[in-house]
């Protein structure tokens, strides 16, 4: 399993209309955590419902770049910036700690995000 392969494959099927592309990349239990201390939403229909809520839509622009940090068995952790917009109107600094099935899908995703106009003290 390529680690970096499957972002991109995620960033694919955010650009994609719909949310069928989410069966090829997470499992049918899978969850996904959008953020350290929110509730995992658990299932594909509901990361599905949650997909299509949070974004724009396929034709939102933004431009994604990602680096793999680690790799250990079937976890790994990428650092992930995301600029929305153009010009960029909101910026995010992620961590992904993401555990994969033998199929190569991810059945554990949990996002840190980090905004430049927010601080680790925001957190209050």
């Amino acid at each position: 399993m390529r680690v970096a392969d499957w972002i991109a494959a995620y960033e694919r099927a955010w650009r994609t209309p719909g949310s069928a592309a989410l069966a090829s990349i997470f499992t049918d239990d899978a969850s996904y955590r959008q953020g350290p201390y929110r509730e995992p939403v658990v299932g594909l229909p509901a990361i599905a419902r949650m997909w299509e809520s949070e974004r724009e839509g396929p034709d939102e622009v933004f431009e994604m770049t990602a680096e793999v940090v680690a790799v250990d068995g079937d976890t790994a952790v990428a650092r992930v910036q995301v600029r929305y917009g153009d010009p960029a109107d909101q910026e995010w600094r992620d961590l992904w700690i993401m555990r994969f099935a033998e199929d190569g899908r991810c059945r554990s995703f949990e996002e840190w995000p980090f905004a430049p106009e927010r601080t680790t003290t925001d957190a209050g």
